[in-house]
């Protein structure tokens, strides 16, 4: 006699175990495209009107028209997403930080140039300013001396650099 206990034991383990399933599984409710209504275990697609999920702890239902139109990153009440949604958002993620790693790395590209300029415009007018005679190139590629109105010129020159690039 010792069988029945056990059989009526299982039997209220099994009927609890099933009780406590469904008061945790979802179930949603809307209409589809024909008006047809629609009750499954699975969330609605997002073009479904009069969407709601039936829960025994507290029912949801999300109106037939939007108030306010879903911006950027915030999140959608039309349930889970995709997961080409989330391929989507990722490829955006991965593109955005690939383009701030772009303009960082020119930025300091172009960071590192100014710096350079920097350094040889100041060389180049230390040269200048010692009064050492220096050659420089005419029209036709022949080295010639150059003269004070030409050293002037590019002491001038040099300096307008500095104050550009050195900052």
């Amino acid at each position: 006699m010792t069988s029945k206990p056990i059989i009526a034991f299982a039997a209220a383990v099994a009927t609890s175990v099933t009780a406590i399933n469904a008061v945790y599984a979802e179930t949603y409710q809307w209409k589809d495209s024909s008006g047809q209504t629609v009750i499954s275990d699975t969330p609605p697609p997002s073009n479904a009107k009069s969407r709601r999920a039936i829960d025994a702890r507290q029912p949801s239902v999300v109106s037939e028209k939007p108030t306010e139109k879903i911006t950027e990153g915030a999140k959608s009440s039309e349930g889970p997403k995709t997961m080409a949604e989330k391929d989507m958002e990722f490829k955006k993620r991965q593109q955005e930080n690939k383009e701030k790693a772009d303009k960082l790395a020119k930025e300091q590209a172009a960071e590192a140039a100014q710096k350079d300029n920097c350094e040889r415009a100041k060389q180049n007018l230390a040269a200048l300013q010692k009064n050492q005679p220096m050659l420089t190139l005419d029209d036709t590629g022949q080295q010639k001396l150059m003269d004070t109105s030409q050293r002037e010129q590019e002491l001038e020159h040099a300096r307008r650099i500095i104050a550009e690039t050195c900052k």
